[in-house]
């Protein structure tokens, strides 16, 4: 049982997506996915923008309510023998917490591998950590040295450029920039992070210090959107006229190529060494990434 979108496609790539029983409402890579059984589900209203998001969320939070619906008697009627949940965002997926509580209450033996990736690299060693757990450990090294290979092609491709200037937004409404193992995307695609925490959280970021970063590049990867909805977005950050004239903003799939710690954050850098370093690296996939300004 997956409760992780990322999770999903790592046990696909590794063989494995016969012997998946359980997925959420999100888990839509490889498209079989969409056939498993959706046990956990959002909790939030639907049609809400990214400021009314981001305030029904806090004021869940503060009041100790799910982001998320756990379909407790799916543990009973799938009896998996493995759950992959995580510890690192409440937002983003259901609880490690809430997962350990439904399996006491239900009596449900499971092994539990919560998956906490911070940096590029650990998302990479985290197909290793599914790979033992799953007695796939000969598939999963051979995705984690694929994944290592093609960041070093870009590497080289890359030698001697000069690194541009990047912030990346991972919400626009309030502003959030770049954390996690999103800089170390940036610095791999041959960028610099000016507002980026490499390994921690992001963070919320004033108008006017976005304004003053420096940036040259500003990439619009919002959590949970795909190309249409970043690009939506980019637009209205363009319209706040806060950006200098000369910044490139772009949208990007965040889904599928930014936020979902797999390896398909690999062909994420790509992405973004094709927006920086085009010259290199060829334009970037227009089903991938569009420019808006």
């Amino acid at each position: 049982m997956s409760l992780l979108p990322s999770a999903t496609e790592i046990l696909f790539q590794l063989g494995l997506g016969d012997q998946v029983v359980g997925v959420t409402f999100e888990c839509d890579f490889p498209p079989e996915a969409r056939t498993k059984r959706i046990v956990s589900t959002s909790a939030l209203p639907a049609d809400l923008d990214p400021a009314q998001i981001d305030a029904v969320v806090k004021q869940r939070i503060a009041d100790g309510e799910d982001l998320y619906r756990l379909d407790r008697g799916a543990f009973t009627e799938l009896d998996p023998t493995l759950v992959i949940t995580q510890d690192l965002c409440a937002v983003c997926a259901v609880d490690v917490t809430k997962v350990d509580e439904a399996m006491a209450y239900l009596g449900c033996t499971a092994e539990v591998l919560t998956l906490d990736p911070m940096t590029l690299d650990e998302v990479i060693d985290s197909v290793g950590l599914i790979g033992s757990a799953t007695a796939t450990t000969a598939k999963a090294t051979d995705v984690m040295t694929d994944c290592r290979d093609r960041l070093a092609e870009y590497a080289a491709n890359l030698a001697g450029v000069t690194r541009r200037s990047t912030l990346l937004l991972e919400w626009t409404d309030p502003a959030f920039t770049d954390g996690h193992w999103v800089p170390d995307m940036i610095a791999k695609a041959g960028g610099r992070s000016v507002m980026g925490r490499p390994g921690e959280n992001s963070r919320g970021a004033a108008w006017e210090d976005i304004t003053t970063s420096g940036a040259e590049v500003v990439i619009v990867a919002p959590c949970g959107f795909r190309l249409g909805g970043a690009t939506a977005l980019a637009e209205e950050v363009v319209a706040r006229r806060v950006l200098p004239e000369s910044v490139e903003v772009w949208a990007v799939d965040a889904d599928a190529y930014v936020v979902r710690p797999s390896p398909r954050l690999v062909d994420g850098v790509g992405i973004f060494a094709s927006i920086l370093h085009p010259n290199r690296c060829g334009a970037p996939d227009p089903a991938a990434a569009t420019r808006v300004c």
